[in-house]
């Protein structure tokens, strides 16, 4: 079972998700507050946070900013706004996963479990055990590392996830919809969040779109990972 964090300021809601997920043999910490919850993430070692916005000290859009800079421990909003707007933005903004209140505790636990599997599949099918090598860029899948001549990479779990899949096909142009079913683990999706985390992934590897140099978009097609020096020739 899982080690989750409930960032809730209502007690009665908070009440009743400890004891719910805890009759579910799951690890429960609580807190209150923005500040508390950061507090927890840098002390204990959570498998999943789930996340209340309407927090007392910070707004829980600003908490997952703050989240999203100190851990990659996948977060589940739980939020009464609606607006789709609003929730695709917290989406590109790292959360994993979002709850509309009200939501019942068996929900929460079958999202929990998805976006678990999906953290704990590592977003990919190459071989775990095999360092991949696409010009200066190493990647290893078992150790969840990633060099780029040598030196280490600061990478997100999702983006560690986006680029190990695209190495383990180095010069393969691969489809949207293939990377939202392989990394995301989602049938659909807006090609927003692929974009928003390959220009994250593109500044750590020192490159931009106009300007690529190991990341290639094929307007219309899809992305490719290849070495400086290979071929990319955009189409449409």
């Amino acid at each position: 079972m899982a080690s989750v964090l409930v960032v809730e300021d209502d007690q009665f809601v908070r009440s009743a998700l400890i004891r719910h997920l805890t009759d579910a043999s799951h690890t429960v910490r609580s807190v209150g507050t923005a500040l508390e919850a950061l507090r927890e993430v840098a002390h204990f070692r959570f498998d999943v946070v789930v996340l209340d916005l309407g927090l007392p000290d910070l707004d829980g859009s600003e908490a997952l900013k703050m989240l999203r800079g100190i851990t990659d421990v996948p977060v589940i909003i739980a939020t009464a706004r609606d607006d789709e707007t609003e929730i695709v933005r917290l989406l590109n903004a790292g959360a994993d996963d979002y709850l509309t209140k009200p939501f019942s505790v068996e929900h929460l636990s079958a999202r929990m479990a998805a976006v678990l599997r999906r953290a704990r599949s590592g977003g990919g099918e190459a071989a775990p055990s095999s360092v991949l090598r696409v010009g200066g860029l190493a990647v290893d899948p078992l150790r969840r590392q990633a060099e780029l001549d040598g030196v280490r990479l600061d990478l997100t779990r999702r983006e560690f996830d986006l680029l190990a899949f695209l190495a383990g096909r180095p010069g393969v142009v691969v489809p949207r919809k293939e990377l939202l079913a392989e990394v995301w683990q989602q049938s659909y999706g807006d090609d927003q969040t692929i974009d928003v985390h390959l220009s994250w992934l593109r500044r750590k590897l020192g490159e931009t779109a106009a300007r690529p140099r190991y990341l290639h978009t094929l307007r219309g097609v899809g992305v490719k990972l290849e070495p400086p020096g290979g071929e990319a020739r955009p189409v449409g």
